[in-house]
């Protein structure tokens, strides 16, 4: 029988996004690690399974190195002793780890995401979570991007990447939801 409660995936919450919002890159969803905060609390006081998800930098001048200060996950957002880390190299929690092995071992068949960003390692990750048939929900306010300049040279402000995002993954990959509407299903599960 399936995990009755779902795994909260929190994906690369890291300092390396603010370095880049202190350099001019400009984000929406200011308010984002705020809802992951509210969402690690909930999954904590009911004792349902997180797994934070780190991105390791392949390329020399990547931020994500571990040798740079940007690796480190913001301290809001750390885990706790007996919540693993999964250290991945790509934008998929799914590749290169065995984030779907620990899944399948604890009979988890819901997924809770949440993270950074919407339009990369969120939707990579959200995308095969779906293809891999874990029914998965993305937490559209515990999510952020940047604007992001096109290949026409027209720039996309992170509000539309976000909403446009959120609309190629709905119902096909996952259920859009909020911080919300998770905190209310997780206590409905616990009654």
């Amino acid at each position: 029988m399936p995990h009755a409660l779902p795994a909260l995936i929190v994906v690369d919450v890291q300092r390396a996004f603010d370095e880049w919002e202190a350099a001019g890159k400009r984000r929406n969803n200011p308010d984002a690690v705020a809802r992951i905060v509210d969402l690690l609390a909930a999954f904590r006081a009911s004792g349902a399974p997180i797994f934070h998800i780190r991105h390791r930098g392949t390329k020399p001048n990547s931020t994500f190195l571990p040798s740079r200060t940007g690796y480190a996950v913001k301290d809001e957002a750390r885990e706790q002793a007996g919540e693993p880390v999964i250290v991945k190299r790509v934008n998929s929690a799914f590749i290169g780890t065995d984030l779907e092995k620990r899944l399948r071992a604890s009979d988890i068949a819901t997924l809770v995401i949440c993270g950074a960003t919407t339009n990369h390692c969120v939707e990579t990750t959200t995308r095969m979570a779906g293809n891999l048939g874990f029914e998965a929900a993305l937490v559209r306010d515990a999510t952020w991007t940047f604007d992001r300049v096109g290949p026409d040279g027209d720039t996309h402000s992170a509000e539309s990447i976000h909403a446009m995002t959120l609309s190629n993954l709905n119902g096909e990959f996952a259920r859009i939801v909020t911080t919300n509407d998770v905190i209310c299903s997780l206590a409905a599960v616990r009654q």
